[in-house]
């Protein structure tokens, strides 16, 4: 290979130095410094997740009238009801807590995962608010980047050199 040809490769073909950034859903790594459109982004996801929380607050109204058209009952209305506020309430806890830790592998989000679509508003406004201060998730990838840069920081700075070529210690 000559030179002019190494001088052309690309930087993802170059090796990575150190710890590189987790990728966000939807933000790629524009989280690490704010750049490439990440605040264009955030808005975009808000108001995206926004105005799917109030469209699937449209079709459950929707389907809360073909309830009441079918003349099921006050029972069953209202249990519908109650059912997609507590599954929404749930779901938007789960889902603000999941900004701010990783799961347990033994922990129950798998069982949660159809309760979580029942409460899907309460998602999409977990997701709402969190747009509306950062990107969802960038608190807990931004301490584990920094996390894991110190720690190749401070082994890169411990190294003095290629060991092979250092003197033998004297013996006493």
């Amino acid at each position: 290979m000559s030179d002019d040809q190494r001088d052309q490769t690309s930087p993802a073909e170059t090796p990575a130095v150190g710890p590189q950034p987790e990728p966000i859903k939807f933000f790629g790594t524009t989280w690490v410094n704010h750049d490439g459109g990440y605040l264009l982004r955030r808005i975009g996801m808000a108001l995206g997740s926004l105005a799917a929380a109030v469209a699937g607050a449209l079709l459950l109204q929707l389907a809360y009238e073909g309830l009441a058209i079918g003349d099921v009952g006050p029972f069953l209305s209202i249990s519908v009801v109650v059912l997609f506020a507590i599954c929404s309430a749930i779901a938007f806890a789960k889902t603000w807590e999941s900004f701010g830790r990783r799961p347990a592998p033994s922990s129950d989000e798998a069982s949660l995962k159809g309760l979580k679509t029942i409460g899907f508003i309460g998602s999409l406004v977990a997701y709402f608010l969190r747009c509306l201060v950062e990107a969802p998730g960038e608190k807990l990838h931004r301490a584990e980047y920094e996390k894991a840069a110190a720690e190749f920081a401070r082994r890169r700075s411990s190294r003095t050199g290629n060991p092979a070529a250092r003197r033998p210690k004297r013996k006493k």
